[in-house]
């Protein structure tokens, strides 16, 4: 106490400006402490929402991170071309197939020659004997065999044999039908169930598929639709804009049994909010990493508006003016949001205010012209953008530097010009929100997986992604899109394969997904 005393006493003896100088020095460490609480409480915030479920076990994780391995490795010997494949591997894969379950109901179809007299003597046929091949086909929730008879006819006047042509399959003497080999890369890459998993499911219905099996399913299946998948690659890079964005995603290290970080990039053509009848789709990308030259090289021949988030790898690309940077109003917004959940600040509950004010607008518009849309905006938003700006620079002038919230502030300012671009153009949009909708089911398969076996598995993971993505896209089921393209395309020309596209197809399938995918 008596310490503390002399301290009153102290300063009630210092002259004016020494205690002038005193009060702002511990009015900066205040306010230095008060931005490190709030930094400190919007980092604790953030943490506890990315938070989700219990903690696994040690070994269970390890005993799926070694199923999950195996099964990259399978995948990836059954994905290379028949003639690539060493006479090793060949001979290894030719295992003792099991018989079909008898319990399983039977559907018959019977192939008879085309032809209603021998075509060697024109005598009449009569049935020698038959081939009968059996198929493991899948419909929703139940399996089914069906039976592939086709009858040998013989010449009741020569020694002539006349037997229809076997029917093609997806995979070349594979046991799966279209529908099953759709519901294996469905369930994989769309509900997130890796194939050990898949393979204790269907052993519940009496059928014994092993993982093994299945990841040759998912190579074979992978290297039939790489053609379509490079298709829909150059359908997306050849719009005027597109939108762009990535994740992370674990990659087992070969040899040291740890994870790496990959990337996977995505790419989406979406010009429907502007009235547009161009298809859209949505391309992925894989990379080793998060270097920059990977969206220049995906992007090579691309030139146009490119709409994505602050990431510097994106930065060269605007040299030299092939591709315009067009920002996410999205981004701006979150920042202040977390700020908002964290300690419910005034200034970022109005900048959430002022913003939001902007999306009623794009609500209004969606879906109309780009021409009607570009005047709307400069008539409606423009001002609306011109004050808050204004606003933005007269509350920064207040704020300590160190905050959370001038950093915020500080962000939308930088990237004014690029988040002003969408004022100008009515085909821009408002956010990259069309590319963050096609990351969440990657997000939510990294709960699941936790981690792709390989490099080779991230390139096979972003094909189907493709797929699956464009697919929901168009409003088509992807499981009866994949079903019926796989029921075709082992047969299908290359040189037409843009016909098996989505958009190609969508007249023939049901459209039951939801319209919802052009929202904000």
């Amino acid at each position: 106490m008596a310490d503390a005393h002399a301290s009153v006493v102290d300063l009630r003896r210092l002259d004016r400006e020494t205690l002038e100088a005193l009060v702002v020095a511990q009015q900066e460490k205040l306010l230095t402490r008060n931005s490190e609480i709030e930094h400190l409480k919007l980092i604790i915030a953030k943490l506890r929402r990315m938070m989700f479920g219990t903690k696994s076990e040690k070994i269970a994780r390890e005993v799926e991170q070694l199923e999950l391995k195996l099964e990259e490795l399978e995948t990836g010997e059954a994905a290379r071309p028949a003639a690539a494949a060493p006479a090793s591997s060949t001979a290894r894969r030719k295992r003792k197939r099991r018989p079909l379950p008898e319990h399983l109901p039977r559907e018959t179809h019977t192939h008879m020659p085309a032809e209603e007299a021998c075509t060697a003597c024109g005598g009449q046929l009569c049935k020698l004997g038959e081939d009968v091949s059996e198929m493991l086909e899948y419909i929703p929730a139940s399996f089914k065999v069906i039976r592939h008879v086709r009858p040998k006819m013989c010449c009741t006047r020569c020694d002539a044999i006349l037997q229809a042509p076997a029917p093609s399959r997806p995979i070349d003497r594979g046991l799966a039908g279209a529908g099953l080999l759709a519901h294996v890369l469905v369930s994989k890459y769309a509900d997130h169930l890796p194939l050990y998993r898949q393979s204790e499911i269907y052993a519940r219905e009496g059928v014994d598929l092993d993982r093994s099996t299945l990841a040759d399913w998912v190579g074979a299946a992978s290297y039939l639709l790489s053609p379509l998948v490079d298709q829909l690659r150059k359908h997306v890079l050849a719009a005027s804009k597109l939108h762009a964005d990535d994740t992370p995603v674990p990659v087992l290290a070969p040899g040291t049994g740890k994870t790496k970080t990959a990337r996977l990039w995505t790419y989406v053509r979406d010009d429907r909010p502007a009235g547009s009848d161009v298809p859209p789709a949505v391309w992925f990308a894989y990379s080793e990493d998060r270097k920059g030259e990977h969206p220049k090289q995906h992007l090579s021949h691309f030139s146009g508006v490119l709409q994505a988030d602050g990431y510097a790898g994106f930065h060269h690309l605007y040299e030299g003016g092939r591709i315009v940077e067009a920002a996410c109003w999205a981004h701006v917004r979150r920042k202040f949001y977390d700020i908002h959940v964290a300690h419910g600040s005034a200034i970022a509950n109005e900048a959430i205010q002022r913003i939001g004010k902007l999306y009623d607008i794009e609500r209004e518009i969606r879906g109309q012209p780009a021409h009607l849309r570009c005047e709307i905006r400069q008539t409606r938003a423009r001002p609306l953008m011109d004050d808050l700006h204004r606003w933005f620079h007269k509350t920064l002038a207040g704020l300590s530097r160190k905050s959370d919230t001038a950093a915020a502030i500080r962000y939308a300012l930088s990237r004014w010009r690029a988040l002003g671009r969408y004022l100008d153009d009515g085909a821009i949009e408002i956010d990259n929100s069309a590319a963050e909708r096609a990351l969440r089911v990657v997000a939510l398969g990294r709960k699941n997986y936790l981690f792709a076996g390989s490099d080779a598995g991230g390139e096979r993971a972003a094909a189907i992604y493709s797929l699956l993505g464009s697919a929901k896209l168009n409003d088509l089921d992807p499981e009866l899109y994949l079903r019926h393209v796989l029921e075709r395309i082992a047969d299908h020309p290359v040189n037409r394969i843009q016909e098996l596209l989505p958009w190609n197809l969508a007249s023939e399938l049901p459209t039951h997904i939801a319209a919802s995918q052009v929202s904000t």
